[in-house]
């Protein structure tokens, strides 16, 4: 096991209303010192979620939103922040009706992912939502967002799809489908 870099200094270099910038001076266990930079989420943050909500054995749910990153209507799965006192769980069945007009009978937490562990601290778990039904919740996203489905066996497809860019949605369908897939519900 790989002994952890030795922190020398740590201090805030930038923020905004969500971020802030952290730089870490430290030494590598071979005497090596280098300064990186992380995003760092403000304040205590509670974490997010994103849902690969199944409509049936083949089709997951997409939700079509701008994103300021890309500064383009992208498509992706439902995600969000959890709230304080929230659990898993009831934080994605929350950002399913907020964003996507569906509850869910069954949930089940899958895994936890990272964007990019280099740079950013932030994580995502995703739940895998089935027996899905009609219900929508009044969210705080700016306008109605669009609702897509997506067959599992197209998933080479929608990576190239332009308007789907988000590497841990595709990651999470991928593990979604191979989940399925070995418990028989999902035959490719």
């Amino acid at each position: 096991m790989r002994q952890k870099p030795t922190v020398l200094a740590r201090e805030i270099v930038a923020t905004s209303r969500l971020f802030c910038v952290e730089e870490l001076k430290l030494r590598f266990s071979n005497g090596v010192e280098r300064t990186y930079e992380r995003l760092v989420s403000k304040g205590t943050g509670h974490g997010a979620v994103m849902i690969v909500a199944m409509l049936d054995a083949d089709h997951a749910v997409l939700v079509e939103e701008y994103c300021g990153g890309t500064d383009a209507y992208e498509l992706s799965l439902p995600k969000g922040l959890i709230e304080p006192g929230e659990d898993v769980l009831a934080a994605a069945e929350r950002e399913l009706m907020e964003e996507a007009g569906y509850g869910a009978r069954q949930l089940e937490h899958l895994t936890e992912l990272s964007l990019s562990p280099g740079y950013m601290s932030q994580r995502i778990q995703v739940v895998l939502a089935t027996d899905l039904y009609e219900e929508r919740l009044e969210g705080d996203e700016p306008e109605p967002m669009g609702v897509e489905k997506i067959n599992l066996r197209e998933l080479s497809a929608l990576a190239q799809n332009p308007r789907f860019t988000e590497g841990r949605a595709l990651a999470a369908l991928y593990l979604a489908r191979d989940v399925l897939t070995q418990r028989g519900v999902f035959l490719p």
